[in-house]
């Protein structure tokens, strides 16, 4: 298709710059004040906003430049059927604050799952203290009829939360590969039967990190599972035209942002990270990356470049210069 041409031809050019070095300067956007750091609905403005006011507006650009182009999607009508299950499955509805949210697996959508739960009073507080049920309780907008989709989608607050594409896999590998019997089961063992000489005896749960993007890399992106997804796959922002794109990297302000424009009541406040919570930091990121063949992550690029390019984050750096740090 004419998309994937102009992918290809993107991530080529993308995929030169880092063989030759060129992007090794390049920094990620500016980071903002972590939870707690900032009251937000207190008013005042954060250090950096033009910054990321810089960056908002790039994204805007590259969006309306890329989906403006004749092959692109208008709407989640003009999907194949399996993309416009995705998107929809993925988009939680709120009909008492008229909003729709694209939950990202891997960028807080535990929370805002929570969040939107006590907005509609199925749970008291967002500190409350149990495990996420990510079923109950909770409107998607995939099990609606088609009309009353195509009302939510033109007249409802629509957003989602974006994250740097390499943390985010970070992060659902350490967590589901580390953590998580099920995924491990699931997923663990088959992959280092694959990849693995004489890994027949494995529990999965010694999935390597080179494995792991060896299995993405023979993945078809849309049978993937929603946690290594793309973002560009799971919610689709050319077939629907998001009022609001936050940033992981400053989750509370972005957060408290949209619940002060979707008028929720003044007391919820986005909650804070859980305790147990491991953040990928740049060292960990810096560990993983320069110990993995560089390969192996070029050609992965090129199935997660949308995600780069729309929404405005810096390809890894994975210079030898950088990598000797």
């Amino acid at each position: 298709s004419m998309l994937m041409f102009g992918v290809i031809l993107a991530s080529s050019g993308l995929l030169l710059m880092i063989e030759k070095g060129i992007l090794a300067e390049v920094k990620p956007p500016p980071l903002h004040p972590a939870a707690g750091e900032l009251a937000r609905r207190g008013g005042g403005e954060a250090p950096g906003d033009l910054d990321y006011e810089v960056l908002r507006d790039v994204r805007n650009r590259t969006i309306r430049a890329v989906c403006g182009q004749r092959a692109m999607p208008r709407s989640v009508w003009e999907l194949p059927a399996g993309q416009r299950r995705t998107v929809l499955r993925h988009l939680l509805v709120s009909d008492k604050y008229r909003f729709l949210y694209c939950y990202v697996p891997k960028v807080a959508c535990s929370n805002w799952k929570r969040t939107l739960k006590v907005l509609d009073g199925a749970l008291e507080s967002v500190d409350v203290k149990l495990k996420m049920d990510h079923k109950s309780d909770l409107v998607f907008l995939g099990d609606m009829k088609p009309d009353e989709i195509s009302y939510r989608l033109k007249n409802y607050y629509k957003f989602i939360f974006v994250r740097n594409p390499v943390e985010r896999l970070l992060s659902a590998y350490r967590n589901k590969f580390g953590e998580i019997k099920e995924y491990q089961q699931k997923y663990g063992v088959e992959i280092v039967r694959r990849y693995r000489k004489n890994g027949g005896n494995s529990a999965g749960d010694d999935v390597t990190f080179s494995e792991f993007l060896r299995y993405l890399l023979d993945e078809e992106v849309e049978r993937m599972n929603e946690h290594w997804m793309p973002i560009y796959n799971l919610c689709q922002p050319c077939a629907v035209r998001y009022d609001f794109i936050g940033s992981y990297e400053r989750l509370n302000a972005d957060a408290n942002d949209v619940l002060e424009r979707v008028q929720s009541p003044s007391f919820i406040r986005f909650p804070e990270r859980q305790s147990w919570y491991k953040p990928v930091t740049a060292e960990t990121l810096h560990y993983y990356l320069c110990n993995t063949q560089r390969r192996l992550i070029k050609e992965l690029l090129t199935k997660y470049i949308l995600d780069f390019t729309l929404f405005a984050y810096p390809l890894p750096n994975i210079t030898s210069e950088f990598c000797r740090q």
